[in-house]
């Protein structure tokens, strides 16, 4: 059973009551943030991934899979996995990346970031590429995250990434925060905020095609890579009467995931009908890859909360929440 350690690096960082560093076996360690009531977030050092996002009623608000491979090196289907530095199969290495298979290190010394008052508890992490990524992908880098709990349960990852190669070499990545959502069904399940935009479908070899319609509903698979997005999306559960608010920074671009049911069937990872309780909505940078010289750094931010919503045939209500 895994044991709190008191004295971890984190806490000794932080002297935070809200951070709770916990030993697992098999390069499982964790930490847990904790806000108000009963909300809590859940982070593996292994992929820096969070895989835990929990309400003030202690309700998950992330899926993951039931048959998620909790044995690193394989990367865990679920929660948020960091997809750095390639976006799915837009590149020559692994798909998605080597990031989210990685063991992260908790970052003792972070370049600060702006204070926020709202924010009840955070953890820092950092990761370097081994001298194998750099066989694979040969450039230097260091890739901070921070990922931090607000006192009203509202979850951000904000990422800093900077070249550090000394030969004056640039490089291009592509990113993506690949946020697996919790749903009721999802049949009852619709996307406001991407309506009349471009995407690529990786379903039709990323043929370029413009959203019709007032919102994005599911009734099959769904691979799409919505392009020059705007800086908020809604995920609205019917069922559930719950919207999760999605804003973004520095990620111009979001995917939108669902593998239905034969997809479901031929993941070893994946129930067979889990595709009816999840939803991945991705901020990423996928279009145009970033490029950073020697020196520079990029950051990217992701934001969620989850709010009670209402409907009125059929529109999120109150509209405040996609425009205000």
């Amino acid at each position: 059973m895994a044991a709190a350690t008191p004295q971890s690096p984190h806490q000794q960082q932080s002297s935070s009551p809200f951070v709770e560093y916990i030993r697992a076996p098999g390069g499982l360690d964790k930490v847990v943030l904790r806000g108000s009531r009963s909300c809590s977030v859940e982070i593996r050092l292994f992929g820096g991934q969070v895989t835990s996002w929990k309400n003030d009623h202690g309700e998950e608000l992330l899926f993951v899979s039931s048959k998620a491979n909790f044995k690193p090196p394989k990367a865990f289907r679920g929660g948020i996995p960091i997809c750095f530095p390639q976006f799915g199969s837009h590149g020559n290495l692994e798909q998605h990346g080597f990031a989210r298979n990685r063991l992260w290190t908790i970052d003792d010394n972070p370049p600060p970031l702006p204070v926020n008052p709202a924010i009840r508890a955070f953890a820092d992490l950092i990761l370097k590429p081994t001298e194998d990524d750099l066989k694979m992908w040969p450039h230097s880098f260091e890739y901070r995250l921070r990922i931090a709990l607000g006192a009203l349960g509202d979850l951000s990852l904000t990422s800093r990434i900077r070249n550090t190669n000394t030969g004056g070499r640039p490089f291009s990545y592509t990113f993506a925060y690949h946020t697996y959502f919790s749903v009721s069904d999802i049949s009852e399940v619709r996307v406001e905020g991407l309506e009349t935009m471009d995407y690529l479908d990786n379903m039709k070899n990323k043929d370029r095609s413009t959203e019709q319609g007032d919102a994005i509903v599911f009734e099959s698979e769904v691979d799409k890579v919505y392009l020059a997005t705007p800086s908020k999306v809604a995920i609205i559960d019917h069922e559930k009467k719950r919207t999760f608010v999605l804003t973004k920074e520095g990620l111009p671009d979001a995917v939108v995931w669902n593998p239905w049911d034969k997809k479901a069937k031929a993941m070893q990872d994946f129930g067979d009908s889990e595709y009816k309780h999840m939803l991945c909505v991705e901020p990423a940078a996928v279009e145009k890859p970033i490029t950073l010289k020697p020196g520079e750094e990029w950051k990217g931010r992701m934001g969620l909360s989850a709010v009670p919503s209402s409907y009125c045939s059929g529109q999120l209500d109150p509209l405040k929440v996609l425009h205000g």
